[in-house]
């Protein structure tokens, strides 16, 4: 099989789980506003690779960081349109500053959501809310990353490698 089409397959096999356990998860604690959640999960997963783990590690810092940004712009003001230009502009500075390059378009999907406020629900309560979905968007992708990752131990292969020669 060719090493292109495995990853794709990897990949969307990673996607499909991370959805799955996102949809199982809600069931279990009755919880339907999944939304936030499954965006994060997609945002951090990566197609396989050596640096799957690594890469997921930062996506999950950059939402993080962007989550962060997003909360403090709200104690500065309610979201409007400059409140936002300057939330996208410092996430973007921090993730720099940080070296989080490879998540910030995840950082700043996490400042977006954060953010974007319901009208008719309380600004801290969906705020809080969105962070804690992420968050956990963050740490389901990161174990559906481990799983597929370690599914393989990588000294499995260098044992059968080594008795090949």
């Amino acid at each position: 099989m060719p090493e292109r089409l495995k990853s794709l397959l990897v990949y969307a096999a990673k996607c499909v789980t991370g959805c799955l356990v996102v949809f199982i998860i809600s069931k279990l604690i009755h919880y339907n506003d999944i939304g936030w959640c499954l965006i994060s999960v997609m945002l951090v997963l990566s197609p396989d690779g050596k640096d799957a783990v690594a890469l997921a590690m930062t996506r999950i810092k950059a939402n993080a960081l962007g989550a962060g940004v997003g909360a403090v712009c709200l104690l500065i003001a309610a979201t409007n349109m400059w409140v936002m230009s300057l939330g996208l502009a410092m996430t973007l500075s921090l993730c720099y500053l940080f070296k989080l390059d490879a998540g910030i378009r995840s950082a700043l999907a996490a400042t977006i959501i954060i953010l974007l406020h319901d009208s008719g629900k309380h600004l801290w309560d969906t705020a809080l809310e969105r962070i804690l979905l992420v968050l956990a968007g963050c740490v389901l992708a990161l174990l559906v990353t481990f799983a597929f990752h370690f599914s393989i131990k990588p000294g499995e292969k260098k044992v059968e490698s080594q008795q090949e020669a």
